[in-house]
């Protein structure tokens, strides 16, 4: 079951810190994450989305790019595969996999100046490793489907400093 978790934090490049060491560790293995974004408003208020991944339209592009592949071989070599590509990532994304765009909206409607915030959607992982990767920031929940008890252990590590 993947979990939907929105961390809001009080300057701008936190969030994109907190992202690239989720980053690091996906990618030893230990966490897989489904989407994510990171969302700056600066201090002119313009809202800024940074980072964004999106496996619904990965998936879905790659899928198309199968399909692609088969309808190459059978009617035209290069244009099935690019036509089955463009039309599984546009599928993919149409399948609503990950964060909704007006949700992301919505949030940074609500954040001050010169803060950030960092949307993600953990596909499964490690819970005590993910706590501890984010040991070093603090910053506040504004919303998560984690178990109460995941959620206040989130809570009082990312209100601990250093």
């Amino acid at each position: 079951m993947s979990n939907l978790i929105v961390i809001v934090f009080d300057d701008a490049e936190q969030a994109g810190n907190v992202r690239a060491t989720l980053k690091s560790v996906e990618h030893e293995g230990r966490l897989r994450l489904d989407d994510s974004a990171v969302v700056v408003k600066d201090e002119k208020g313009k809202i800024h989305v940074k980072d964004q991944m999106d496996r619904g339209v990965k998936v879905g592009a790659v899928t198309g790019g199968l399909l692609g592949i088969l309808l190459a071989s059978v009617f035209f070599p290069i244009g099935g595969l690019i036509i089955g590509a463009v039309a599984g990532g546009l599928i993919g994304s149409a399948a609503g996999l990950g964060i909704s765009k007006s949700f992301i909206k919505e949030v940074s409607e609500s954040m001050t100046e010169n803060s950030s915030a960092l949307f993600i959607i953990v596909r499964d992982g490690d819970p005590d490793l993910a706590v501890a990767a984010l040991r070093p920031y603090q910053g506040k929940i504004l919303q998560t489907t984690l178990s109460p008890e995941d959620e206040e252990t989130l809570r009082r590590t990312l209100k601990k400093k250093g």
